[in-house]
């Protein structure tokens, strides 16, 4: 198995940029992706996908698996991780992952066992509209789930109970959990700013995603047809509104700053529950302040 080490952090953190340094550096290592949206192809400009110079002078892994009109769930991610690892094994590099999706993340550095799929009884439940009523009922069969899954957060109530009554045991006794932190063989770097900083970051980086042709990319998509995952893409949920005629352009750009920062703040809890994450406290160069902390774990 290749040596594998992790950056980790929120979007707008600069850890793709803090990889790709390290990357070249060493000359013998390959970037994994661990971005959920970023394994669409076209949905290149919203989800911050590295360009094709970069993916020229450093081998990427991950990107660009399906079609927009796709599904693609955590599952198939694990599959194609292991996939990619066993490429890296086979040409002798060292693998570095950087991404944000934090269960995917934890998915395959911790191995987690994954339930299966049961398209019949997902139907049925996604086409009851009453989420509380949902909600109930997953409290009766998996009362544990339901102490880690927002009352309103519809997807993964669907998804615990999918599983739930299809595999005829609760969605919680699968996998260790996401609050458990084993011992695990990829180390993992943090990158992190301020908070101000962070949003002043991320302010800036979507008002340069609009500006290098982010309408135009969701209009393009739009036409061919994106799938319910890809849809709630951040950056492209907002704008396919803003093209349906439900918010001005400059809404749309406010919204998606303000759920991004959002979004960020869940980013950092998520990876500062881990107790296994080395953090780097950026103040001014994250490429220059963290890249040598990856180069050290890459090399130990």
């Amino acid at each position: 198995m290749p040596v594998r080490v992790a950056v980790v952090g929120s979007t707008a953190s600069g850890k793709s940029a803090v990889a790709m340094a390290a990357a070249r550096r060493l000359g013998d290592v390959d970037v994994v992706s661990v971005d959920s949206m970023q394994v669409y192809r076209g949905m290149d400009i919203g989800t911050a996908k590295p360009t094709r110079a970069e993916r020229a002078e450093v081998r990427h892994h991950l990107l660009d698996l399906v079609e927009p009109t796709d599904e693609f769930a955590v599952a198939d991610f694990r599959d194609a991780y292991a996939a990619a690892l066993d490429q890296i094994a086979r040409t002798r590099r060292r693998a570095l992952l950087v991404g944000g999706t934090g269960l995917y993340h934890r998915v395959v550095i911790d191995d987690f066992d994954l339930p299966g799929q049961w398209p019949a009884i997902r139907s049925g439940l996604e086409a009851d509209e009453n989420t509380a009523g949902l909600f109930d009922r997953l409290q009766q069969l998996d009362p544990v789930a339901t102490t880690k899954i927002e009352p309103g957060n519809r997807r993964r109530i669907v998804r615990a109970l999918e599983v739930s009554l299809g595999s005829g045991r609760p969605f919680s006794s699968f996998g260790p959990g996401v609050d458990d932190y084993p011992a695990s063989a990829v180390a993992q770097i943090g990158v992190r700013w301020p908070r101000d900083v962070i949003t002043d970051r991320i302010a800036e980086r979507v008002r340069r995603m609009v500006d290098d042709g982010l309408v135009a990319e969701v209009q393009a998509l739009a036409e061919a047809g994106l799938s319910r995952t890809a849809a709630q893409a951040l950056g492209y949920k907002e704008i396919l509104a803003m093209l349906n005629g439900q918010m001005s352009e400059d809404e749309a750009i406010a919204t998606i700053i303000t759920r991004t920062r959002q979004f960020a703040v869940r980013q950092e809890r998520w990876f500062r529950r881990d107790p296994r994450v080395r953090w780097i406290d950026v103040e001014h160069d994250a490429v220059a302040e963290a890249t040598p902390a990856v180069i050290e774990a890459l090399n130990a």
